[in-house]
């Protein structure tokens, strides 16, 4: 019995793991629309939330919470580009919104192994 056991597996190892995160989020963020499978779309959309509402408050902070605030995306991101385009266009997007940044669409099983395949995307706002 898997009690008290948060996250997902995903059959990888723990390196695996935080390097599909990071190349996944940096799509999500690129095209702002992803297919993926249902358990790796759960698996991601909790930290790209995160991401924007820390990119979003950050604009009201200081300077040094400002800088920390990127310090702090650009280790979870492994494009420098892509923690700019997070704080210059998809944060002041979000600006009036308390939370609630990505949608899922469920679409029918993958052909190969009936895999749930779903589209996540960043809200138009």
């Amino acid at each position: 019995m898997r009690h008290l056991v948060a996250g997902y597996k995903l059959g990888r190892s723990r390196d695996q793991r935080k390097s599909l995160r990071k190349t996944m989020i940096c799509q999500l963020f690129d095209h702002e629309r992803i297919r993926t499978t249902q358990a790796k779309a759960a698996f991601i959309r909790g930290e790209a939330e995160e991401l924007i509402t820390l990119a979003r408050n950050s604009g009201k902070g200081s300077d040094t919470d400002k800088v920390n605030a990127r310090r702090y995306a650009a280790a979870r991101l492994r494009d420098p580009k892509m923690v700019k385009k997070l704080f210059d266009d998809i944060a002041p997007r979000y600006e009036n919104r308390k939370g609630g940044y990505t949608r899922v669409y469920q679409l029918g099983p993958r052909l190969g192994d009936a895999a749930k395949m779903v589209v996540l995307e960043l809200i138009e706002d």
